[in-house]
């Protein structure tokens, strides 16, 4: 077989597999099939190897090249072209082929004649001939629409770096870029940002599916649920209401869906039609060692063709989409768009340093979208050095995976190192030790005003690592489990639930995990990190310590750590197993001098100390005061800086240590002086020259002493200095008389409302017409009158009326403090219409006629009311102190359900039931 007839046979297969029926001129039949490509069909050019016919229209043509010929396919594309522009024998249309193909068998390229600039790209596979007859009906093509079609981006609700993220991708897009790197911060909102992006790509753009590419299931349950709570910025609707949102679960796309989120590992799964183990997309793939036995390839599934998708977006991209998962960006034809915080020198390649977006850890503390860090060491023998079992030593032995002991002699002398900790030695007293000082560290010295645990997230090395943690915090704690929590997929409680009250609720308050929220998971009260395991992968540290930067307002700390006393203005990241050292990271604490006091950092920039310690440190420190100084001390610094903001001198600082900018100041420099220089001949002292130029700009505010000196005010006015020694004593106690005056004015607005609405509004003219309209008295009535009074401009609230009474007539008011109820609004009108010499709630009211009609009724009847009898009256009188009164129907109430209900007083009562029920509902409201 030649190369020629080999590459034909492998082109006519793939047609085929695309659904296209393959015809030689002498039998043509184009009524055969939706698609049918003809081989060897004349032109006025000579004959082309095929052209590809849809609905009995020539569409496009295909050149057939030998995948042995060593040429590059490209060289072959005006050939290409110039049978789309010839002659075709026997056709009636006389308009260009807009679809051309170039293949060898192996490799398919593919040019779109309609694109704005068309420019050819690589396939995987052949389109299917349904997919060109949907691209003709189309006025525009994607391209076309991508450049010219799409409206400016509406800026309300979007931070500047979303704003930069989503415009710089849509220029990338224009220009038809097939990749683009988005890189932000993690908690700058890269998710958020990438659904208005996708909003505006269906809406605008008239993509018809995008892929949204997670690599673990968490991920994509939390972009599932992030796409449901989104509304756009021109409609009102969620998105989920304006398009079909599916997170693959299966083997099968949703043909109507137009966001499809699903694991790569699934998507592999699908295409390479290797089984998937569900446990599969519980594991990161930073933590997946792949093996020669998983290397099985993508092939075309006819199921899920190539043009499934006209974007793929990739979530974490920095550790997903290389090796054996490349197969599954390789296998579409789309546009690749990644998402990531921490890129790498691979990540840049991949998207062929295409970066339309960046937006690094320490612009987002400069901005207040996220907060810095500190970092606390923690070290003990055992970690350091390692320890010995000797022989015959009797000890645990248990197995990794049931945890069953056996009690048993060692054979032989057992050294081991701090790095076989928890592997194949578990030392109790080290795990006890490292937890023991974590609480002594942030109690005294971390967070030491805290009344409550502050959100703590421990990163453990195993499964069975996490529950020796748990124990260990349980104990030395000294609470119960709801204290400490495992959040892991292997976890016996749903690890959504222990999650979601981690985030939300007081209990758990420390969390232990392995993987399952290391990465991309939001967590925002987290204010400590407590690292139990090393980590191979920088992006991977990097992301884990991403979970604890987010910041948070006052009030949203505050409902779940109640004596927090500022916004969340930082994370402290506790290192118990060296991690910190064994990695360089990217992005870095900026409060390099955590103990040295602000009023000192200020002083040494002062007089000259402008290393990067020194610089980054008074940056944090200001950074964090911005966040927590009020309006009043912020205006006074800005006075005499110039109207300069605290954060903004902050910023500043940070903005003067950029690498990149002290390179473009070097290189700006030696222009000026007439030098042409590149960046990489400056030498060291240019850019230090620079680096000390762009420093003491940023510094020379700080020499103003009277700067200094009211930033340090304004950072003791936040403190509070407790003092022990003066003893305090009381001279007066009362209401002001400003108080007072005001609580008259709401009394006397209280009964003139009365007095003016006394006919019109049923609850009052209950009570000026006592005692004959009694029992005309309802709930509804009194819920009428208590939303007329609470309305503006009255807004007199039930509460309000009894604490101004309790202010102006506080004998005539009985104290208490139970939280009022809507009856206790009987109470009040009936103390203001004098008709009671005492407020009183309402209940107390109603008990004590209870007491007096009961006991008149018993001294009656011939014989008392049994005790059974006693008890259900006591729940009517319940019911009526609640409600107003009680009828029938009540008694279907779970308080008199689960008793019998109107049968079991029936028969309790008989034919008494409706005249007592009359009685009470007249004497105890009375």
């Amino acid at each position: 077989m030649t190369p020629e007839i080999r590459a034909r046979q492998q082109i006519d297969r793939k047609l085929e597999q695309a659904g296209w029926t393959i015809q030689d001129l002498t039998h043509i039949n184009l009524g055969a099939g939706a698609g049918i490509a003809v081989r060897e069909f004349p032109t006025d050019t000579g004959p082309a190897d095929y052209v590809l016919f849809v609905d009995r229209q020539a569409v496009g043509v295909i050149e057939a090249k030998r995948d042995e010929s060593g040429e590059n396919i490209t060289v072959v594309e005006n050939q290409t072209a110039r049978y789309a522009n010839a002659t075709l024998k026997w056709r009636v249309e006389t308009n260009v082929l807009p679809f051309l193909f170039e293949s060898t068998g192996q490799i398919v390229r593919f040019t779109d004649g309609r694109d704005p600039v068309p420019r050819s790209r690589e396939l995987f596979h052949f389109f299917r001939p349904d997919q060109l007859a949907r691209w003709l009906a189309q006025p525009d093509t994607l391209r076309r629409r991508l450049a010219e079609h799409m409206p400016a981006l509406p800026q309300r609700n979007l931070r500047n770096c979303q704003i930069g993220a989503v415009t710089g991708l849509e220029k990338s897009l224009a220009l038809n870029k097939p990749r683009a790197l988005v890189h932000m911060a993690t908690g700058a909102g890269k998710t958020f940002t990438a659904i208005t992006a996708v909003y505006r790509l269906l809406k605008f753009g008239g993509a018809r599916r995008i892929l949204f590419l997670v690599d673990t299931r968490n991920l994509g349950k939390q972009a599932h649920q992030e796409f449901m709570a989104y509304t756009p910025p021109d409609d009102a609707r969620k998105f989920t209401e304006l398009y079909n949102v599916q997170r693959l679960a299966g083997s099968t796309i949703d043909p109507h869906s137009q966001v499809c989120i699903s694991t790569i590992q699934r998507m592999y799964s699908v295409l390479s039609g290797e089984p998937i183990d569900e446990s599969a997309e519980d594991v990161s793939l930073n933590e997946v060692r792949q093996t020669g036995n998983q290397a099985k390839l993508v092939r075309y599934n006819p199921a899920i063709p190539v043009e499934s998708f006209d974007f793929i977006i990739i979530d974490e991209c920095h550790r997903s989409i290389y090796n054996l998962w490349k197969q599954v960006l390789d296998y579409f034809d789309a546009f690749l768009i990644g998402l990531t915080a921490t890129p790498d020198k691979r990540t840049f390649g991949f998207f062929h340093e295409n970066i339309v977006a960046e937006y690094t850890y320490e612009q987002s503390v400069a901005d207040g979208v996220n907060v810095g860090y500190d970092v606390y060491e923690i070290e003990t023998e055992v970690t350091h050095k390692g320890a010995e079992l000797k022989a015959r030593e009797w000890v645990d032995h248990r197995d990794r995976q049931t945890r069953r002991k056996r009690w048993a002699e060692t054979e032989e002398d057992m050294p081991y190192t701090g790095k076989d900790l928890d592997k194949s030695v578990v030392n109790p007293s080290q795990i006890r030790q490292v937890i023991q000082a974590m609480k002594t560290a942030v109690e005294t010295q971390i967070f030491p005003t805290r009344e409550e645990t502050p959100k703590t997230l421990i990163f453990a090395k195993t499964d069975s690592h996490a529950d020796d943690i748990i124990n260990t915090v349980r104990e030395v704690y000294g609470q119960g489990n709801a204290f400490c929590k495992k959040v892991t997929y292997k976890a016996a409680e749903d690890p959504d639930s222990v999650l979601s009250s981690f985030r939300n609720d007081y209990n758990p308050r420390i969390a232990v995990t392995v993987d399952m929220i290391a990465t991309g998971t939001d967590v925002k009260p987290l204010e400590v990190l407590l690292f139990m395991r090393d980590v191979r992968s920088r992006g991977y540290y990097e992301q884990m310590k991403g979970r604890g930067v987010r910041s948070l307002g006052f009030d949203d700390l505050k409902r779940v750590s109640n004596s927090a006393d500022s916004a969340k203005a930082r994370f402290v990241l506790i290192d118990a197993v060296g991690v910190e050292k064994s990695l360089k990271t990217d992005s870095r604490p900026l409060e390099k001098k955590p103990g040295v006091p602000l009023k000192d950092l200020l002083q040494g920039v002062a007089m000259g100390h402008r290393d990067d310690d020194t610089v980054l440190s008074l940056a944090n420190r200001l950074v964090r005061l911005a966040k927590q100084l009020d309006d009043k001390a912020k205006t006074r610094v800005e006075k005499v800086s110039g109207g300069v903001p605290v954060a903004e001198l902050g910023r500043a600082l940070i903005a003067a240590l950029n690498p990149d900018r002290i390179v473009e100041a070097a290189l700006a420099t030696a222009k000026a002086r007439g030098i042409t220089r590149a960046e990489d001949t400056l030498t060291a002292d240019e850019i230090a020259a620079a680096r000390a130029e762009r420093v003491a700009a940023a510094c020379a505010p700080f020499d103003k002493p009277e700067l200094r000196e009211e930033i340090e005010s304004a950072r003791r006015e936040r403190e509070q200095l407790i003092d022990h020694v003066n003893i305090d004593e009381v001279s007066f106690s009362g209401f002001s008389a400003q108080a007072e005056t005001q609580a008259q004015k709401t009394i006397q607005a209280f009964a003139d409302y009365i007095a003016l609405h006394k006919d019109e509004i049923g609850a009052l003219s209950f009570f000026y017409q006592q005692p004959y309209r009694r029992r005309e008295l309802t709930f509804d009535m009194i819920e009428d009158l208590h939303e007329r009074l609470s309305r503006p401009p009255l807004m007199l609230t039930t509460e309000r009326l009894w604490s101004a009474y309790a202010r102006v007539q506080a004998s005539q008011v009985k104290a208490t403090t139970a939280r009022r109820q809507l009856t206790d609004l009987i109470a009040l009108v009936r103390f203001a219409l004098g008709l009671d010499a005492e407020l009183k709630p309402f209940s107390e009211q109603v008990d004590r006629r209870f007491q007096e009609w009961i006991f008149r009724h018993n001294a009656q009847r011939a014989t008392a009311f049994t005790p059974e009898q006693t008890e259900w009256l006591r729940l009517i009188k319940d019911h009526i102190a609640s409600s107003c009164s009680i009828a029938r129907d009540d008694f279907d109430y779970a308080g008199f359900a689960d008793r019998g209900g109107l049968q079991r007083a029936w028969g309790m009562f008989g034919t008494e039931l409706d005249g007592l029920m009359k009685e009470m509902n007249e004497e105890l409201v009375a």
